[in-house]
């Protein structure tokens, strides 16, 4: 198979309102250096005795979202990762705003990222 690199590649993102469940519309193309966002999902060995020697049929585990995004540090963007780590900023003031993010949130925003490399072509969506 083909394996997009360069320009062309495209990142996309949205917050979620439902976790989870990617938004249909409201995506935002983010700059990024590279990334190793994937999905996998696991065998797990079955711990159920009385068989005899055969063990059983390995069952699936859940699939996990996992990988790595690095962004540059631009004035339209990094707001929106700061937002994906640390939830929503407290803004005061009228001109100029002042933004204050608070780190430690027991519940932060999930997103749904859209990596495309159209020469595959290949459009992998992950959620939560």
């Amino acid at each position: 198979m083909a394996r997009a690199h360069g320009a062309r590649a495209q990142m996309a993102l949205a917050f979620e309102t439902v976790y989870g469940t990617p938004p249909a519309s409201g995506y935002r193309l983010m700059p990024f250096a590279r990334t190793t966002l994937g999905a996998e999902q696991p065998l797990l060995n079955s711990e159920l005795l009385g068989y005899g020697r055969d063990p059983l049929a390995p069952i699936k585990d859940a699939v996990t979202a996992d990988g790595e995004v690095v962004v540059p540090i631009d004035v339209e963007a990094f707001g929106t990762w700061l937002k994906a780590a640390f939830g929503d900023p407290v803004t005061s003031g009228t001109d100029p705003c002042t933004h204050e993010f608070q780190s430690g949130g027991w519940t932060l925003p999930s997103m749904a990222i859209e990596v495309v490399m159209p020469e595959v072509p290949r459009f992998a969506m992950y959620a939560g």
